[in-house]
C-alpha cells in the first residue's frame, strides 16, 4: 500500500512535511485538504487523525498526526541523510531542543500574525484591537532574536554546517507572517542570509512550491467564503482574542 499523506499547505506543519518528503525522494500520496473549509471535522478526515489537524499520513494500517512524529517517523523508515536528524548526541540534542521549543514560541507568534493582519479582519470581518495587535508583533520579534541569539547564533545553520530539521520546521513558521504582507526579514541580515541558504539547501523551486500559497494569501483571502468558515469562527475567535 502507498503511504498517503494529507496536507494543505497554507499550513506551516504541512508545508515542512511536504518539503521533507519531496527533498528525500519519498513516494507517497498527496491527499489536498482545505482547512478553511473544515475538511478536517468530517467524519472521514475523523477516521484518518482524530485530532482533526494537519498533517497526517496513513502508511499502510498505520496512521500518524503531528508533524515533528511524522519527520521522525519518515526519516527512519526510509533512511533519510543524517543531517535531518543527527545520530551525533549533541547536535541530535540542539534539534530537539529548537523542536521543543518552537511550538510555544515561533510557532503560536508567527501563526497569529497572519490570523491578525489578514485572515481574521478580511475572512471573518473582526477587526483586531490595536493592543492586541502591538502585542503580538512584540512577542513575534521577541522570538525572532532568541532565534537569532540563542540558536543560529554564527552558524550557517542550526546545529551547525548542514541543515537540519530545526532549520526546517523553522522557516515554514518564519515565513507564516510573510503571507499577510509582513516582511520579517527586514532589518535582520542574519535571519536574512540564513533564510536564503536554507531556500538553496531545500532548493529553490521546490521552496518556492511549497510556499506558493502563503505568499498568495492576500489574494486567496479575496475569493474565501466566509460561510464555510461559520463553523468554526467562534473556535478561532476565542483562541485568539479571548
Amino acid at each position: 500500500m502507498s503511504l498517503e499523506i494529507y496536507l494543505d499547505l497554507f499550513s506551516q506543519p504541512c508545508r515542512s512535511v511536504y518539503i521533507f518528503a519531496k527533498k528525500n525522494n519519498i513516494q507517497f500520496d498527496y491527499k489536498k485538504i482545505s482547512l478553511f473549509e473544515g475538511y478536517q471535522y468530517s467524519e472521514e478526515y475523523g477516521k484518518i487523525n482524530l485530532l482533526r489537524k494537519a498533517p497526517a499520513i496513513k502508511d499502510g494500517d498505520f496512521f500518524l498526526a503531528e508533524s515533528v512524529a511524522i519527520m521522525l517517523y519518515l526519516a527512519e523508515k526510509f533512511h533519510t541523510p543524517d543531517h535531518w536528524y543527527p545520530a551525533d548526541l549533541q547536535k541530535r540534542a540542539r534539534v530537539n531542543e529548537y523542536l521543543s521549543w518552537q511550538h510555544s514560541a515561533i510557532r503560536i507568534h508567527g501563526s497569529k500574525m497572519l490570523w491578525f493582519k489578514l485572515l481574521i479582519p478580511k475572512a471573518l470581518g473582526v477587526e483586531i484591537p490595536k493592543e492586541k495587535m502591538d502585542n503580538a508583533v512584540e512577542d513575534l520579534n521577541a522570538s525572532l532574536n532568541l532565534f537569532e541569539e540563542k540558536f543560529l547564533q554564527d552558524r550557517p545553520f542550526v546545529v551547525g554546517d548542514q541543515i537540519s530539521l530545526a532549520d526546517l520546521v523553522a522557516i515554514v513558521e518564519i515565513m507564516q507572517p510573510v503571507g499577510a504582507g509582513m516582511d520579517v526579514f527586514e532589518n535582520r541580515p542574519k535571519l536574512k542570509a540564513w533564510k536564503d541558504r536554507v531556500r538553496a539547501e531545500i532548493g529553490a523551486e521546490l521552496f518556492d512550491e511549497a510556499h506558493q500559497a502563503i505568499l498568495y494569501a492576500q489574494e486567496a483571502v479575496k475569493t474565501m467564503d466566509p460561510k464555510k468558515m461559520e463553523h468554526f469562527k467562534p473556535k478561532i475567535l476565542r483562541y485568539f482574542l479571548s
